[in-house]
């Protein structure tokens, strides 16, 4: 059986707080995806619980669209240890669907004012009629690490601002 998880890990100077703060930001996915993909937040709402949804402004040279929303299911919220959404589209009607591959964020404090911070992409629950049309993962490992690297300058910022 294949693994259907991509991880990576780094560790960032500044408290699980602040950096579970930058992630429960939707404004702030834009740039700590880096890729373009990822456009701006529509929802203006900042994310506070399981179950919240937000929508995400997006953009892909491969839709068939190339402009397009995801409606993101918060599936995990535990401040300032875990965060993680599961990405769905509207089917025109209203209704949301989901294609089972989510994005997840865990916090670890690591001792020196610091935090390890893992990122996973799992799209083990992808039915088989997606993986059909969608090759996964639909980036290197790579995508991750630049994604923590820019978690990090963004969180590490936001620790030395002044309050």
């Amino acid at each position: 059986m294949a693994d259907d998880t991509m991880t990576a890990t780094r560790t960032i100077a500044a408290e699980p707080e602040t950096v579970f703060a930058v992630l429960a930001d939707p404004a702030q996915h834009a740039a700590i995806d880096g890729t373009g993909w990822v456009r701006e937040a529509l929802d203006g709402e900042r994310l506070a619980e399981s179950g919240q949804t937000f929508r995400i402004a997006m953009y892909h040279s491969n839709h068939p669209d190339g402009h397009y929303e995801m409606c993101n299911r918060v599936e995990a919220f535990d401040r300032p240890r875990a965060i993680s959404w599961q990405p769905g589209q509207d089917d025109g009607s209203g209704t949301i669907g989901y294609g089972g591959w989510q994005w997840r964020y865990d916090l670890v404090p690591d001792g020196q004012d610091g935090t390890t911070v893992t990122l996973t992409y799992d799209w083990s629950a992808v039915p088989p009629f997606l993986r059909e049309h969608i090759t996964f993962p639909p980036f290197p490992r790579e995508h991750l690490t630049n994604s923590l690297a820019h978690l990090d300058a963004l969180a590490t910022a936001s620790a030395a601002a002044p309050l």
